[in-house]
């Protein structure tokens, strides 16, 4: 007697059949994968990867509406991963979610009407992590901080600079784009959705390199990096700098407003010379540098 034919194993054989015509490429759902054991006497370590959906860009003003967290085990290699437990609350920002945002998020003022982050739990979700990821770690970890303290004691690395995507052939270091690259399609915009994308992302090996893009990031967050403040830069270079991944933060304290971004050691002296040559096109340009600890990464405190 046959085996009955699922409903799944039917839609992947119609689609097995539309990509050998070469004529389509198939998108598949995101699926978060069920966790595994890790090989035997393999080092382990637990990260965890953060999303927050916010009021606006500003951390100073504006507000979280979402943070999400997804715990995650890997190996110190990153060639194994695997997802643990996730968290994810709403909270009351306590003034209007413009229209543009709950357009972009889906989030309404209904949805979050009274309800707030349990800092406790939040708190507790992280203890254990020895890294903090995500997708865009200048921003998240800015808004994380000003709501929960104890993320300042946490490294924190960023999958979306600290993997040289372009060179894997990505056309775009957007997670959506990401996703599609290795195949998969998720529901975006939501702080949950988007952290077990990036999971999925990091977990998969690279196209040309072979080695899974987490492996490429724990790598990457190991070694010593730099941070540079291009302090009073020419306006009519803003473009140029926000192409080459510089972004404007605003004066914080005693530090100037400047275009900030940061580099490791293989890259300094590179980025010395484009802000010298580039820039400021001037022999001694006011740009600023510190060699970074693995704890102010990322972070406002760098400045």
């Amino acid at each position: 007697m046959m085996p009955e034919v699922t409903e799944h194993q039917e839609l992947e054989r119609l689609a097995a059949v539309l990509e050998s015509s070469g004529e389509y490429r198939i998108l598949r759902r995101l699926r978060m994968a069920s966790p595994a054991l890790p090989p035997v006497g393999t080092p382990m370590r637990r990260g965890v990867l953060v999303d927050v959906e916010t009021t606006g860009l500003d951390s100073s003003s504006d507000e979280i509406i979402e943070l999400a967290m997804l715990a995650f085990d890997y190996s110190t290699d990153g060639s194994f991963v695997a997802p643990a437990n996730s968290f994810d609350q709403l909270r009351d920002p306590g003034r209007p979610i413009s229209p543009d945002v709950t357009k972009l998020t889906g989030i309404t003022d209904e949805m979050v009407a009274g309800r707030s982050i349990d800092r406790c739990a939040a708190e507790a979700f992280i203890e254990d992590a020895v890294l903090v990821i995500a997708h865009n770690a200048a921003f998240d970890r800015r808004f994380c901080e000003r709501l929960l303290p104890s993320f300042a004691a946490k490294p924190w690395a960023c999958s979306l600079r600290e993997v040289d995507w372009a060179s894997e052939g990505f056309e775009s270091t957007r997670l959506s784009a990401l996703a599609a690259g290795h195949g998969r399609f998720f529901d975006g915009h939501r702080a949950l959705h988007d952290c077990e994308a990036a999971l999925d992302v990091l977990s998969r090996p690279l196209p040309r390199t072979g080695r899974t893009a987490l492996g490429v990031l724990l790598d990457s967050a190991r070694r010593p990096r730099w941070r540079l403040r291009a302090v009073r830069a020419p306006f009519p270079q803003r473009e140029c700098l926000k192409v080459r991944g510089y972004r404007w933060e605003a004066a914080n304290g005693p530090a100037p407003g400047a275009w900030c971004t940061e580099t490791d050691e293989e890259s300094f002296e590179a980025e010395c010379e484009f802000l010298q040559t580039e820039v400021y096109r001037q022999s001694a340009p006011p740009i600023q540098a510190r060699l970074l600890t693995a704890y102010e990464r990322y972070s406002l405190r760098a400045d």
